[in-house]
């Protein structure tokens, strides 16, 4: 009785499983975080994680839920964790431990190095009354192995009808990259027959437990593209929440096909973020019209641009701080992606400056930072705050965005009735300008929200933007569209970015209080009967 009794409580506060829809992702800044690395319980040591080493430094589902207010506090209103599923567990391997969690054992299982179904649970709920979304990494393509001939009765498949024969991938060739084995012959990754219809029905099984289970928003699926297209909409829909995919590769005419109903709800945009390196990293390209190119080619190509993932780091790429020189651009890049169309992405550490190169020294422990407010965190804070005041005030989040001027050293779009405008000569003043005819009518305050200084609009609409102060990004928004935002308004408390979210059509409803107080008293009474 009693544990039937406490499963009714936590659905009562948390409320049962929520399908999130792509539409109500829409709205949402993400959090990306690797369990391992983002917290450790209260006591644990704190000078014992090098990335180099490759293994386990300590992070759970308890630890990353004790730590949410950093990432609230961010104004961030979902969190991307890394996958759940069981690991390999045996001696170490070539490339260390499976701490990063993509090894996969058995996937229907949990990682209790991060620990038990009930920690996951209070993870999410947790997630949940605070009206944010959980997304969780689901690795599905392939499997882990520390040799080519792997005793199958260790995975949840153990036919090998059920796995393709191992075969070294030939990049280029798509069938090769479908079915062949990722990984090499010391850490070899089993690629999982995604065509065999057992193997569909269980993926499907497991897929929609797992979401119902923990109440799970919405899925990023690793390595999309090496599973074969047609098994995505089944999964999905099974799943029945939104799908995020990695298509690794700056290609768009490759990337595109895996948005739309024969494959996933979106994708992360690695076409897009080549375009940002090559525009914004110093030293570099700095080529500006990569972007202004990208742009009218994901507004061509893809399904829905307002879906996609925008970021500019993640688990297998280089910081932003390791590729560029100077903070200016990783300051261009981040407002360029919180300003456009996309889902803006952070992974955790972006906010405090991190420069790991690559695998595994861009999987930093975050703690040594104290989680500090550094300026970092108070920019992404600020993006965030405007971006979720615009969301739950305006038609901002359904508006095109569009380019109003380019030149090599800047770009100045617009989305909704925001103006933005990102450079990429760094840091440094140079004695150049950028005009651009604005949308907004002529001698209309407008307030950058970034310095929270007043421009006035020229005749014509025009405004100059000049750099002899250095080359800082530029978001205007008319000053009295900001009334209530506590966005540089000095009569309004700021609140670091935690703008309510108010109730869309179609959020997951939380479960009213009355209603608690009479089930709560019904129970106790069945209790006191007992």
């Amino acid at each position: 009785m009693i544990s039937v009794l406490v499963s009714l409580l936590f659905i009562l506060f948390t409320g049962s499983a929520f399908a999130a829809t792509a539409e109500q992702w829409r709205g949402r800044s993400i959090y990306q975080l690797i369990t391992d690395r983002y917290a450790l319980s209260a006591g644990a040591s704190t000078t014992q994680c090098d990335p180099a080493a490759q293994t386990w430094c300590g992070g759970t589902w308890n630890s990353t839920r004790e730590n949410l207010d950093y990432i609230q506090n961010a104004g961030f209103t979902a969190i991307w964790i890394s996958p759940v599923s069981q690991n390999y567990e045996g001696p170490r391997t070539a490339y260390g431990d499976a701490y990063h969690g993509y090894w996969i054992a058995d996937v229907t299982l949990l990682n209790d190095r991060f620990g038990t179904s009930d920690d996951l649970k209070a993870l999410s709920a947790e997630v949940h009354r605070r009206n944010m979304y959980l997304m969780v990494d689901v690795v599905v393509n392939n499997v882990m192995a520390t040799s080519t001939t792997p005793d199958l009765s260790t995975y949840f498949f153990k036919e090998q009808s059920q796995y393709h024969p191992y075969c070294p991938i030939q990049w280029g060739n798509t069938t090769s990259e479908q079915n062949c084995w990722l990984g090499d012959e010391k850490v070899p990754l089993p690629d999982v027959n995604t065509q065999d219809e057992d193997v569909v029905s269980g993926y499907g099984d497991w897929i929609a437990n797992l979401v119902q289970e923990y109440n799970i928003d919405g899925l990023r699926i690793d390595a999309a593209k090496h599973v074969d297209m047609s098994f995505w909409p089944v999964f999905c829909e099974r799943a029945g929440v939104f799908c995020i995919g990695e298509v690794f590769g700056s290609d768009i005419d490759a990337a595109a096909p895996y948005q739309g109903p024969q494959a996933l709800d979106s994708i992360l945009n690695y076409p897009m973020y080549t375009a940002l390196t090559n525009a914004f990293v110093i030293p570099g390209a700095q080529n500006m019209s990569a972007i202004v190119d990208m742009m009218g080619q994901t507004k061509q190509k893809f399904k829905d641009p307002g879906l996609l993932g925008n970021f500019i780091e993640n688990q297998d790429l280089p910081r932003w701080h390791n590729q560029s020189v100077d903070i200016q651009t990783l300051y261009n890049a981040m407002v360029f992606n919180f300003m456009t169309d996309g889902i803006p992405i952070v992974y955790y550490g972006q906010e405090q400056g991190m420069s790991g190169y690559g695998d595994p020294l861009n999987r930093e422990p975050l703690w040594p930072s104290g989680y500090a407010k550094s300026p970092q965190y108070q920019f992404v804070t600020k993006l965030n705050q405007l971006r979720n005041f615009l969301i739950n005030s305006t038609d901002w989040l359904k508006s095109e965005t569009n380019i109003l001027s380019s030149t090599p050293n800047a770009t100045a779009i617009s989305k909704g009735n925001v103006l933005t405008v990102v450079t990429n000569i760094g840091s440094g003043p140079q004695n150049i300008s950028i005009p651009i005819h604005s949308p907004f009518q002529s001698r209309q305050p407008t307030t950058d929200i970034l310095t929270c200084t007043q421009w006035v609009v020229t005749s014509g609409g025009m405004l100059d933007v000049e750099y002899t102060k250095g080359g800082k990004a530029v978001i205007l928004v008319p000053s009295v569209s900001l009334n209530g935002s506590g966005i540089c308004d000095p009569n309004t408390q700021d609140n670091g970015g935690q703008t309510k979210l108010a109730g869309s059509a179609g959020d997951p409803p939380r479960p009213m209080m009355p209603l608690l107080l009479v089930l709560l008293s019904l129970m106790l009474g069945v209790l006191g009967s007992g």
